[in-house]
């Protein structure tokens, strides 16, 4: 079922891109302590936390 599931190169250079930049935004959100700032936290975090675990887990397929 999960034989066809892997990263290419492209994708998961563009998954660690995107990793990167939700979590810096995250980070400034966390700085930023604005009134909108939890919901903000869960809009950055959550696609990095879900883009580690697919690097993580996913294999890469040359």
């Amino acid at each position: 079922m999960f034989e066809t599931l892997y990263l290419t190169p492209v994708t998961g250079a563009l998954t660690v891109f995107l990793v990167v930049v939700c979590g810096h935004m995250y980070r400034q959100n966390w700085k930023s302590e604005a009134s909108n700032a939890r919901a903000r936290s869960w809009l950055f975090g959550v696609p990095a936390a879900i883009g580690l675990l697919a690097l993580a887990f996913v294999p890469l397929k040359f």
